[in-house]
């Protein structure tokens, strides 16, 4: 057996062992004090009425603001200018998009004309290879255009 430093031991019919060490209230003081404090103030004692209970108000996000004149707090002006950023941001994207769109529309009208002057030039039975080119390449285009018309950019 390995003696301690500091451990207390006594000697027992089995020989000598760990003394088992009294029960301190300093160790549970800090445990009691938090007990106490989480009992409602508001406990009846017995003979006494319990008061009625309110029902819960909901809490507001931020207290409402009584004058339109208010200064804004450093909280109220960063969120103001996060929500500029998003708008702006939002507004270029949103215009870089219809930019693409224009353009991508433009080619697909110019290949579909001139896919209609080659197919107008050629018998009704016989069809080349540009012709076939410029069919895939202008359903590529119109796929394309479909995609970012479908696409939102939120402004979240």
């Amino acid at each position: 057996m390995v003696l301690r430093k500091g451990q207390i031991y006594e000697r027992t019919s089995k020989g000598i062992a760990p003394a088992s060490r009294p029960f301190r209230f300093h160790h549970a003081a800090p445990y009691v004090l938090m007990a106490a404090m989480a009992l409602p103030a508001n406990l009846a004692l017995p003979g006494q009425q319990q008061p009625p209970m309110q029902p819960l108000q909901p809490r507001l996000a931020r207290p409402p603001l009584l004058g339109g004149n208010s200064i804004p707090d450093a909280n109220d002006v960063m969120r103001m200018r996060e929500l500029m950023v998003r708008k702006q941001n939002f507004d270029a994207a949103n215009t870089e998009r219809k930019r693409q769109i224009d353009a991508d529309s433009a080619a697909v009208l110019k290949l579909a004309a001139e896919l209609k002057a080659e197919v107008d030039k050629t018998s009704k039975d016989t069809l080349s290879l540009s012709v076939i080119r410029k069919a895939d390449e202008i359903e590529r285009l119109a796929h394309n255009v479909k995609e970012k018309m479908k696409l939102t950019v939120g402004s979240n």
